[in-house]
């Protein structure tokens, strides 16, 4: 009588899964819409979600996404996602345990309020002690992170934040900033200095190792500007104008190559004659090089400058 309720148990929670799966194929056929609702938007989980251009960490690493990015996924296959990075539209593979999908809303930190971190990395923690118990997680600059609460009496120096995966811990003010505002040019410049001496990472877009595009994409995006993820498209971007070398001015970009078409590194000019750059020249780092020294001189091939709307403030 056991294994015939067993069975039975069985054979209904079977039925039920059947009857839940073609109500989503119904959904897919007969509204198109419904699709992004099963569910494209995911939320990445882990301090950096590395993407390759195949679903193996033998591939090329060509992007990464950050923690508590809401990104598309594109296709699963197994352990991997395929995803899309929405503001840069970069598409790569990346662990599926790196994800969560986003049930309901537009996805992680998109509403309510929210926190940016301003650290080059922080420390998110259980309770609101740095003491008690190592952290939960190490994140790097530019993470955003929903807020649940201020801190008050002896934790008013924290904030209470849920994280994408939906648990709730505790970040210290000095390390985030709220309703972050544009930088403009002179504050980009002084924020990229703080960079310097960090890794250089090929296909890296977070503070634990920047490549040259992924470095001077955050700088840009810092001012407010989305530009596109890789150098020859940085290069070709339409919100950059054309520069002569003569004429350069601290913001503008610097392109270097065999040739106009061949473009293989990027760089921010700083005035006086330097600029700051993800780099593996001599010690594979963020440096500050000169322009008038070698290599970089007889590689300069295109300058750019940021096209800013009148009256943005930007500048």
């Amino acid at each position: 009588m056991l294994k015939t309720g067993r069975i039975l148990t069985m054979r209904a929670v079977d039925l039920r899964i059947r009857r839940n799966l073609l109500m989503i194929l119904v959904l897919v056929a007969y509204f198109p819409s419904a699709r992004a609702l099963i569910s494209r938007t995911q939320v990445v989980v882990v301090p950096v979600a590395d993407m390759y251009s195949g679903s193996s960490e033998m591939s090329e690493l060509v992007s990464q996404a950050i923690y508590g990015s809401n990104v598309l996924l594109l296709e699963a296959r197994g352990e991997w996602s395929k995803i899309e990075t929405p503001e840069d539209h970069s598409k790569g593979w990346t662990r599926s345990r790196y994800l969560r999908i986003v049930q309901s809303g537009a996805g992680y930190a998109t509403a309510g309020p929210t926190t940016q971190v301003e650290s080059l990395f922080a420390n998110i923690y259980r309770e609101a002690d740095v003491t008690k118990h190592k952290p939960v997680v190490t994140i790097p600059f530019g993470s955003v992170l929903e807020v649940v609460a201020e801190g008050t009496g002896n934790n008013e120096d924290w904030l209470q934040v849920r994280l994408p995966d939906l648990k709730t811990a505790w970040i210290q003010h000095g390390d985030v900033i709220s309703n972050p505002k544009p930088l403009t040019t002179a504050e980009s410049i002084e924020l990229s200095k703080r960079f310097l001496g960090l890794p250089y990472l090929s296909g890296g877009r977070s503070s634990f190792g920047f490549d040259c595009s992924g470095f001077t994409q955050m700088l840009v995006r810092a001012r407010g500007f989305n530009m596109p993820r890789s150098v020859g498209q940085q290069a070709a971007w339409k919100g950059a104008s054309a520069v002569d070398r003569k004429d350069l001015q601290p913001g503008d970009l610097l392109f270097f190559g065999s040739s106009p078409k061949h473009i293989t590194q990027t760089g921010m000019y700083i005035g006086d004659g330097q600029f700051i750059q993800a780099a593996t020249n001599d010690h594979p780092v963020v440096q500050v090089s000169r322009l008038d020294d070698a290599p970089w001189t007889r590689l300069l091939v295109a300058c750019r400058r940021i096209r800013v709307p009148p009256g943005s403030g930007g500048e």
